[in-house]
């Protein structure tokens, strides 16, 4: 009897340490990517990191960037471009750090400007949710990093983003501020049980006021800071998949793009709408990984875009200075 239960126990230890590794090996679980609050920012990605997350690779480096380590100042003959974004810049789980945006923006930017300059580096300043918000407050944090260019991604719905909040970090599953005994209890806690409301961020997102001025307010103060540090500014919205073609945009969504239009034209912003390039494409639904986020095919189009314009922008900078 004591040898059947032992041997009962012993396999019951051993599956279990076979899903334990198998969750970590395959899927990444037990391993996740941990937050930090921030009284402006609202939250980063806890610095220097890396994990796998189903098969893909992720690197958060020194300043919370989903970039390898920098240097604070570029090397010399080095074009440096930063991107502030949400987690479409991001990325995500689902996409591995060789194709996220920025990284495919790097590979455009190289090919495109080969014979003029020799390095390119592009920096990836996002986390899931951020609005223009929690972006502009970053650059006011860390500064540009000397780049020549700042390019400022957001969707349709950032348009509509509530404050800078820390509450989500270590309350909302997707914002955990440790990593988790075992990746069972990760699973567990993240596929199985339900998250329970929060009230204080249940009211922040039911946020009063006029939050689309607020949200142009602080694309402008964004656009502001970078021309102080005498860096080009870049605009690019990408739409959500429901926009794309009939109905299209829902009235409330036309309303805020028209607002945002005329908001760019009035300050001079170099502003790049996706939604009439995308409604111009084949297929489009093969860009998206869900109703808002892109997947590899769709980084690849939207980092060609942002490549044409900036070498442009690159060159009229470069012909301002040598004039």
């Amino acid at each position: 009897m004591k040898l059947a239960l032992t041997i009962a126990l012993a396999v019951i230890i051993g599956l279990l340490v076979g899903i334990e590794v198998g969750l970590r090996s395959l899927f990444g679980f037990g391993n996740p990517l941990t937050y930090i609050s921030d009284p402006q920012i609202g939250y980063l990605l806890a610095p220097n990191q890396k994990t796998r997350r189903f098969g893909n690779r992720i690197e958060i480096n020194e300043y919370s960037m989903r970039s390898q380590p920098i240097t604070k100042t570029p090397a010399p003959d080095t074009i440096r471009v930063l991107i502030l974004g949400d987690s479409i810049a991001n990325g995500g789980w689902w996409t591995d750090q060789d194709n996220t945006i920025s990284q495919l923006l790097m590979g455009a930017l190289t090919s495109a400007t080969q014979d003029k300059y020799q390095q390119i580096e592009v920096l990836n300043a996002s986390a899931n949710s951020w609005g223009p918000r929690n972006e502009l407050a970053y650059l006011q944090r860390f500064g540009n990093f000397q780049s020549q260019a700042v390019v400022l991604l957001i969707n349709t719905d950032d348009l509509f983003a509530t404050a800078p909040t820390s509450l989500p970090v270590g309350r909302d599953r997707n914002y955990p501020d440790r990593k988790p005994p075992l990746a069972m209890i990760e699973l567990w806690q993240r596929y199985l049980i339900k998250d329970k409301p929060h009230p204080e961020l249940q009211a922040i997102q039911k946020e009063s006021g006029d939050r689309v001025g607020i949200n142009l307010a602080a694309i402008g103060k964004t656009q502001v800071l970078t021309q102080q540090s005498n860096s080009q500014f870049l605009l690019v919205m990408t739409p959500l998949l429901r926009e794309i073609g009939e109905p299209g945009s829902r009235d409330y969504e036309i309303k805020a793009r028209q607002r945002l239009k005329e908001f760019t034209q009035g300050q001079q912003i170099t502003y790049i709408d996706v939604l009439p390039i995308f409604n111009n494409t084949p297929n489009v639904k093969a860009l998206y990984q869900d109703h808002i986020h892109l997947n590899l095919a769709g980084n690849r189009v939207v980092s060609q875009i942002i490549a044409r314009s900036l070498v442009k922008i690159l060159n009229q900078s470069d012909n301002a200075i040598s004039m």
